[in-house]
């Protein structure tokens, strides 16, 4: 007599559409550059805009991560 092997149970993923994803807010080098906690990517960010002609349209800021 054979019984049955009691196996994990495989757990279902979620699709992708359903899943939580992150949000940031796209800040420009002056939000950076008075920021209380600055990160390193803000601070390259400033940096390389305080080159002569250089051109950006923001980074996104990790402190204002929301759900979506």
């Amino acid at each position: 007599m054979m019984s049955k092997g009691k196996g994990k149970v495989a757990k279902k993923k979620q699709p992708a559409s359903d899943r939580k994803q992150y949000n940031y807010k796209l800040v420009l080098s002056d939000t950076c550059a008075v920021c209380k906690t600055p990160c390193a990517r803000g601070m390259n960010y400033l940096a390389r805009m305080r080159t002569a002609g250089s051109l950006g349209k923001g980074i996104p800021c990790v402190l204002t991560r929301t759900y979506g």
